[in-house]
């Protein structure tokens, strides 16, 4: 056999025997299927959020909603009674998070993990598999609202948020500055995250998820957590000033901390009971059309990010007569 030979038929190396083209690592919000009109999607996505905006009243959401789940879980009025000490502090802030559960950025979130409800052939197993996504979304909730509360406990009192300002047309107070920069921001990581999940714009935990898969976990559970860095619902105010006075990092660390758990804890409930009693029949509508995965978890993103910019960076302008108009109901 010639020299010539030998190197034909010497075996080919294992990157010259793979397939040239391989599937690319997805994250867990970046599915692999990818839906038909992803324009239509898109768009239909943004107007419900804008739409939201439209109809959406806060005052709604935070008295009517808000103040009478605090008031009914504390049997006072919570706006009123002032807090007295640390532990009616950290009681205050788990109640105030739970009435503040409905926003944007948590039925987001919520939305997202649906797919990922799962199903299991055991009973532990389908009681289990929904934990992980909520316990991974805890570890960057939890430690985003830690260090915000040790900082408001540190130098809260000189913070924008601590501002008592009023609103004056016209003019914006250093609080809303800071919840237009905050939710502002938030809003448009989201909507990039639903066009991420189309496929439209490059996967942002397409690497990282491969060393550490629950990446995009941490990261949205301290996205719901950066809610509190903006918020200016009264009785999340009432808490923030309530730290800052104390110039305790520690007790700011803990009612931060709380607050962010009150605040999830009953979209968690409704994952919990929707893997679940329904995982299986979600699972199977997922597997009939792949795409579908990636539509929904686009819709949750893109709704509630469109929502959260307009809502927080172009109605409040209009809201200051610091813009025309902003149409509303």
């Amino acid at each position: 056999m010639t020299q010539a030979d030998r190197r034909t038929s010497r075996p080919r190396a294992v990157d010259e025997i793979r397939p040239p083209s391989e599937p690319r690592a997805t994250s867990v919000f970046v599915p692999g299927d990818v839906p038909r009109r992803r324009g239509l999607i898109i768009l239909l996505s943004v107007l419900g959020g804008f739409l939201l905006t439209v109809v959406w009243s806060a005052e709604f959401v935070d008295q009517t909603i808000g103040d009478n789940v605090a008031n009914t879980m504390l049997g006072h009025d919570a706006k009123e009674t002032p807090l007295t000490g640390v532990v009616a502090g950290v009681i205050f802030a788990f109640v105030s998070g739970v009435a503040g559960t409905f926003t944007a950025c948590n039925v987001a979130a919520f939305g997202a993990l649906a797919p990922l409800a799962g199903t299991s052939d055991s009973r532990l197993g389908r009681f289990l598999t929904p934990l992980r996504p909520l316990g991974w979304m805890a570890v960057g909730m939890i430690a985003v609202s830690a260090v915000y509360g040790a900082i408001v406990g540190l130098v809260g009192t000189s913070m924008p948020q601590f501002s008592t300002a009023p609103n004056t047309p016209g003019s914006l107070s250093p609080r809303s500055i800071q919840s237009m920069v905050v939710f502002g921001l938030i809003g448009l990581i989201m909507v990039y995250l639903g066009l991420a999940a189309l496929k439209v714009v490059p996967d942002p935990f397409a690497r990282i998820s491969r060393r550490y898969p629950n990446a995009p976990l941490i990261f949205m559970g301290a996205l719901i957590a950066g809610f509190l860095i903006g918020r200016p619902f009264p009785l999340f105010r009432q808490m923030f000033r309530d730290a800052a006075e104390s110039g305790n990092p520690l007790y700011g660390a803990a009612a931060f901390t709380l607050q962010s758990i009150g605040n999830i804890v009953v979209m968690a409930v409704l994952f919990l009971l929707l893997a679940w009693f329904a995982g299986s029949r979600l699972q199977r509508w997922f597997a009939a059309r792949p795409s579908r995965l990636a539509a929904t978890i686009a819709v949750a993103f893109l709704v509630a990010g469109a929502f959260t910019f307009l809502y927080w960076d172009v109605r409040l302008l209009a809201r200051r007569e610091i813009i025309p108009w902003y149409p509303t109901a």
